[in-house]
């Protein structure tokens, strides 16, 4: 299916509709080896080669990448006050409609999905899909062995309301690793605060059989396929 060269090169860059409009007139754009002057010619992804700066563009229809997020960003896609996710991605990674699928608090760390399909991030945020979240929560003191049968039970937050089972397992003196199939606000701090426990660190480590990648460092990002990507709707083999 063709669609305008603008619209296009918008999708594979990180150049807006405009700045690609402009890129055309300045004869930076060449389709099929042939410089492009108008930006609603037309260019299909599956024959067409289409080139900015002299460097072909590889046609994708959607990407998704892999985030460590660090602390201090927000999960937006812009901001006034604050850095974002989008802020600290890499350039080459960059193209219109990118967005957070789904949010880290601004102080929580780990697994963070981007992406340009809002299909997928629908899915995957679905509460009818029950796609589980994994967490490693560290507290201000010792957890009680209580824990992880008030979690089985669904803990009711301080408002009221309630949450559905989940797991949690001690993992050492201040450390708990927590699984969760909702995404209410704060919601795993909020869990441990009706149990009368303070979260000093929390870090997503996976999302259905989706693991952080250990080999990117905090701020780091990597490029999923999409076969990959698709694991968030598997269920994990290791449970807590």
């Amino acid at each position: 299916m063709k669609e305008r060269l603008d619209k296009y090169i918008a999708s594979q860059t990180s150049l807006s509709r405009k700045e690609a409009q402009r890129a055309i007139r300045e004869k930076r754009v060449t389709l099929n080896g042939e410089i492009v002057r108008s930006p609603d010619v037309k260019a299909d992804p599956d024959a067409d080669t289409v080139a900015l700066d002299g460097k072909a563009l590889s046609y994708k229809q959607y990407v998704y990448y892999m985030m460590n997020k660090p602390q201090g960003v927000v999960s937006a896609t812009e901001d006034k006050l604050e850095r974002t996710v989008l802020d600290i991605l890499p350039a080459e990674y960059r193209r219109d409609g990118l967005f957070p699928a789904g949010r880290l608090d601004k102080d929580t760390t780990g697994l963070l999905i981007l992406t340009d399909d809002g299909d997928y991030a629908h899915r995957m945020l679905s509460p009818k899909k029950h796609v589980t979240k994994r967490y490693i929560a560290t507290l201000d003191k010792t957890p009680g062995e209580e824990i992880s049968a008030r979690f089985e039970e669904g803990i009711v937050l301080g408002d009221g309301t309630v949450c559905k089972s989940g797991q949690a397992r001690i993992l050492d003196h201040n450390r708990v690793e927590v699984v969760i199939s909702e995404g209410k606000y704060h919601q795993v701090k909020r869990m441990f605060a009706a149990l009368g426990y303070h979260v000093t660190a929390l870090e997503r480590i996976q999302i259905g059989a989706l693991a952080l990648d250990r080999s990117l460092a905090d701020g780091q990002t990597r490029e999923m396929t999409e076969n990959e990507a698709q694991t968030v709707f598997l269920s994990p083999d290791n449970k807590v």
